[in-house]
């Protein structure tokens, strides 16, 4: 897509979305540092692009929980000034958010007009984020996604498959139940949005987007151990035997009917996105 500009350059979903739209503007630290919400408005301001997609995020869950200032100005302040500056310029915004705004109680998915309850500091700088830019006027769409995938950076297939070939058993949490999804299928589903939303400022709104068919981080990992070629043990746990930081929501579940709806993206299914992945691996 000519014209967008993207912030983030080394992430997960911005090294997807480099793939897919490789004539776009990405944005890093070294032209846009997210702890500096004004730099990130002037930008946009200076570009004047078509669109923009917000693939930056303060990622780091547990530790937010003692860095809270930091997590709130990448999370919340950032993505409030660069909505900002697009609803200024009149395009659209597209930015990327989490599952964590909820509370993760039952076993239904939810929908986006589901209460929310984050139970962490990653997840209620998040929600700030999705609310500020709400208030701003923007044409802006968030897209909550979750357990996010890839053949970069650090993420659980990478160290699943590392742990499995070195190890007898592992012992992974199961009471944990979410969409696996690919960092290609949510760059290919977030400019998608952007090139509907140029061509109709009526599209925006909250959206879920995740990989099916929902599975606990155990089965995750068996499937993963499967198509890998590898064959440890693998002993199902409660989260409260692996303590962390912060608290992950038990449920992870999101519906994902809308997006289908407004933007005919279908739900990807993570077993076939992950076969790329291990393969992009073990090339």
């Amino acid at each position: 897509m000519d014209g967008l500009l993207v912030f983030g350059k080394t992430g997960q979903v911005a090294q997807e979305l480099a793939r897919v739209a490789p004539d776009a503007n990405f944005a890093g630290r070294d032209q846009a540092d997210l702890t500096d919400p004004a730099a990130c408005a002037a930008l946009i301001r200076e570009r004047k692009p078509r669109a923009v997609i917000n693939a930056a995020a303060y990622t780091a869950v547990d530790k937010a929980e003692s860095d809270a200032d930091t997590a709130r100005l990448v999370n919340a302040d950032a993505p409030a000034a660069m909505a900002a500056a697009c609803a200024k310029l009149g395009i659209p915004f597209v930015h990327i958010s989490t599952d964590y705004v909820f509370d993760g109680s039952g076993d239904q998915p939810r929908a986006e007009d589901a209460a929310t309850g984050p139970i962490g500091v990653y997840g209620q700088t998040k929600l700030d984020g999705e609310t500020a830019i709400a208030a701003t006027g923007a044409q802006a769409a968030i897209m909550r996604t979750s357990w996010v995938f890839s053949a970069h950076g650090n993420n659980f297939v990478k160290t699943m498959r590392r742990l499995g070939a070195e190890r007898d058993r592992l012992t992974i949490v199961a009471d944990q139940i979410g969409g696996p999804t690919a960092a290609a299928d949510i760059a290919r589903a977030a400019l998608s949005m952007a090139e509907a939303m140029t061509a109709d400022p009526a599209k925006r709104g909250v959206y879920h987007f995740a990989g099916g068919p929902d599975v606990s981080w155990a089965d995750f990992a068996r499937e993963i151990f499967a198509q890998s070629g590898l064959s440890p043990e693998v002993a199902d746990i409660p989260s409260s035997d692996y303590p962390t930081p912060a608290k992950r929501p038990l449920n992870s579940r999101l519906d994902c009917t809308a997006i289908t709806k407004d933007f005919g993206i279908a739900r990807p299914d993570w077993r076939v996105s992950l076969q790329d992945v291990l393969k992009e691996l073990s090339a």
